[in-house]
């Protein structure tokens, strides 16, 4: 009998969260699951986007490797599809601009120098959207996006910290995986009330 094997949640997110996110961490293994924990968060391995295409580019001489820029409300996704990634680079080489799109993809990093990161989405899956999905996409991910901040702010007035906070937040019944994810945001990024405004 086969293993089923359960897949990484794809978490709704929006750019302007995703873009500021710099804490990334990896569980272990060469093998196991890299994350890039957001301000709100959300530990991401995956993400689904619905967004508008605005921008395709082949960035490679040799055709193999697209980068596409995803809007949404807040900002813009940078999306990156190659060798490993055939049917998307194919879709992306195919796809005319501006197009509404559905993305679930990796999160990925790039750090060329310390200090400086930059987060990018390698597509598993891409298929062309409409208005209507988008406009779904954006107010289900701004109802995630305040339950998350909801939880934060929860977290910080709390006054905990390290595994107390953990316990905090699964006294109150938060998933967790999102509760892991706030109390390394909380961690992590500085000036937090700013950031939740």
């Amino acid at each position: 009998m086969e293993k089923i094997v359960d897949r990484e949640v794809a978490w709704r997110v929006f750019a302007h969260e995703f873009n500021r996110s710099n804490l990334y961490i990896s569980e272990g293994s060469e093998r196991a699951p890299n994350y890039i924990v957001t301000p709100t968060g959300v530990k991401c391995n995956r993400l689904f986007i619905v967004g508008v295409v605005t921008e395709v580019e082949n960035i490679s001489h040799d055709n193999n490797l697209w980068k596409a820029r995803i809007a949404d409300p807040t900002g813009v996704f940078t999306l990156y599809a190659g060798q490993y990634q055939p049917e998307a680079a194919i879709f992306l080489s195919e796809l005319k601009v501006p197009s509404y799109v559905a993305v679930v993809g990796k999160a990925r990093k790039y750090e060329p120098e310390e200090g400086s990161v930059y987060v990018s989405v390698r597509p598993e899956e891409i298929n062309t959207a409409d208005e209507k999905q988008r406009d779904r996409w954006v107010l289900d991910t701004a109802e995630r996006t305040l339950e998350r901040i909801g939880i934060i702010e929860d977290a910080l007035s709390s006054g905990a910290s390290g595994n107390d906070l953990k316990e905090f937040l699964r006294k109150k019944n938060i998933n967790t995986v999102l509760a892991d994810g706030a109390v390394l945001a909380i961690e992590h990024y500085r000036n937090m009330d700013k950031i939740l405004d």
